[in-house]
C-alpha cells in the first residue's frame, strides 16, 4: 500500500510594504512625554534663557527708518548686551563712542547669562559705566523670588560711579501670551513685589525697561512707577515717541537693535556726568 504523508502547509510570504507607506511610517514623530525640551520646539518657540531686551519690539511694535532726531539735550550712547554677543568687542565700542552698557545677568529663577564675566568685566575694564538687567517671566516665579535671584546673580550694586541700578526688563513673552497670563492687577503687583524686594536688598530703584504698547496693553498703562523708577523705553524710531503713562521723560531710549559691533544701541538722556550721577544713586 501507498504510504500517505501528511502535507505540510505552505510557509506564507509577508506581503511586501509599499514603499510610500514605509517612509510615511518612518517620518512620524515620536510622541515624547512632557513639555518642549531646552532647545525650543518646532513651532518656533525660542529655548527658556535665550530672551534678550527688546526681542519683541520689531515684531509688535514696528521699527522706523532713518537715524534719531537731533535730541535738544546732550546725550550719551550705549548698548546692552546679552550672551547672543559672546565675547564683545568693548575696545571697539568704547572707540565708537559708546560709554555705558546694560549686561543681562539673569532670567526668571532658572538661567544665569554664559558670556556674563567677559562682558560684564570688559566693558569696566575699558572705562564704560555699567549695569545688569533682568529678563523678566512672570508665569514662572513671582517678583520678589525673581528679584532675589537677580541680586544673587550678578545684578547687586555699589556705590562706585561705575555700577548702574539693575533694570527690570519687563516686555512681551517670546515663550507664550504677550502677559504671560497675567491680568493687568496681577502685573502690577507682581512689577511691585520685584521692585520693592530690588530695593529693599540693594538701596536702590530699579530702572524698569519696557515699551509703551507693552505697558498699555499689560498694565493698563499703570501711571504708579514713574515717581521712583527710572524709565528705558524701547522705541526703534527717529524719535521716541509716546512714554508709558507716569513718567513724564525717560532715562534711557533704546533706538535700534541692527547698530554696528553690538546692535541693541541706546541713548542716555543726558551727558556722561548724568550718567555717573545715576551709578552713584
Amino acid at each position: 500500500m501507498p504510504v500517505h504523508r501528511p502535507r505540510t502547509p505552505a510557509l506564507r510570504r509577508p506581503r511586501p510594504v509599499a514603499a510610500g507607506v514605509l517612509l510615511a511610517a518612518l517620518a512620524l514623530p515620536l510622541a515624547l512625554p512632557g513639555p518642549a525640551s531646552a532647545a525650543g520646539d518646532a513651532a518656533g518657540v525660542p529655548a527658556r534663557g535665550t530672551a534678550r531686551m527688546g526681542q519683541g519690539v520689531i515684531a509688535h511694535d514696528g521699527q522706523g527708518g532713518g537715524t534719531p532726531s537731533v535730541p535738544r539735550a546732550v546725550q550719551t550712547e550705549g548698548v546692552d548686551v546679552s550672551s547672543h554677543q559672546g565675547n564683545v568687542a568693548w575696545q571697539t565700542l568704547w572707540n565708537s563712542g559708546v560709554r555705558w552698557a546694560y549686561v543681562k545677568a539673569t532670567e526668571g529663577t532658572y538661567y544665569k547669562n554664559t558670556s556674563f564675566t567677559q562682558q560684564y568685566t570688559g566693558s569696566y575694564n575699558v572705562g564704560m559705566v555699567r549695569g545688569t538687567y533682568h529678563f523678566a517671566t512672570p508665569d514662572t516665579t513671582g517678583g520678589a523670588a525673581q528679584a532675589n535671584y537677580f541680586v544673587d546673580n550678578g545684578g547687586g550694586w555699589s556705590r562706585d560711579g561705575k555700577t548702574l541700578p539693575g533694570v527690570l526688563d519687563i516686555e512681551w513673552n517670546p515663550y507664550g501670551a504677550q502677559c504671560y497670563g497675567k491680568t493687568q492687577a496681577g502685573m502690577v503687583a507682581w512689577i511691585r513685589d520685584f521692585v520693592n524686594t530690588y530695593k529693599a536688598r540693594t538701596g536702590r530703584d530699579p530702572v524698569i525697561y519696557t515699551a509703551t504698547s507693552w505697558w498699555k496693553d499689560c498694565t493698563g498703562n499703570n501711571a504708579g512707577f514713574g515717581a521712583t523708577n527710572p524709565l528705558w523705553v524701547a522705541r526703534y524710531n527717529t524719535t521716541v515717541g509716546e512714554l508709558p503713562a507716569g513718567w513724564s521723560f525717560y532715562t534711557m531710549w533704546q533706538y535700534t537693535s541692527t547698530g554696528p559691533t553690538v546692535g541693541d544701541h541706546n541713548r542716555f538722556n543726558g551727558a556722561l556726568d548724568r550718567v555717573v550721577a545715576l551709578a552713584n544713586g
